[in-house]
């Protein structure tokens, strides 16, 4: 089993977005740019990022869809989490026991996430009413950056 982005990691992360949005649900494409937000705060800039920068960059996104549906579903078996579906497609809230579940587990990097959710869904949930464009602008600054980092060929005048 894996440590790092296994479906648990990942469920108890969308747990700590959901029960920060709470009753507000929350749909995947709102959860994939709220997790990034969350975890990448310092990028963004909000407080400290809680995980290192990658170089991979929007490879990270473009994994983070599938993750988030396997730890929902880890979330869902375990009553911590409900599913409804509306017009715009499927919401996901957390269930009357999903806070007390973060309330019973005592860690650093818990304490760190329920920060940043904060932080993510106060500066952030407003702005992407287009969750989609959010996650795109995303993409777009990381290959401004990497494009900045390129060595310039010779005789280009740009």
């Amino acid at each position: 089993m894996r440590a790092l982005n296994s479906p648990l990691e990942v469920g108890v992360r969308a747990l700590v977005l959901l029960a920060a949005s709470f009753p507000q649900p929350l749909d995947l494409a709102q959860l994939v740019y709220l997790d990034y937000a969350m975890l990448h705060s310092g990028e963004m800039d909000g407080p400290p990022s809680v995980h290192p920068s990658l170089p991979a960059g929007p490879g990270e996104l473009a994994m983070k869809r599938q993750l988030l549906e396997q730890g929902l579903v880890v979330l869902m078996r375990a009553g911590l989490a409900d599913v409804q579906a509306d017009n715009g497609g499927l919401m996901y809230r957390a269930s009357e026991e999903g806070p007390g579940f973060l309330d019973l587990l005592e860690a650093p990097y818990l304490g760190a996430l329920r920060e940043r959710a904060q932080w993510a869904l106060a500066f952030h949930y407003g702005a992407p009413a287009d969750s989609r464009a959010a996650t795109d602008d995303i993409t777009q600054q990381w290959m401004d950056t990497f494009e900045s980092r390129l060595p310039r060929r010779g005789g280009d005048d740009d």
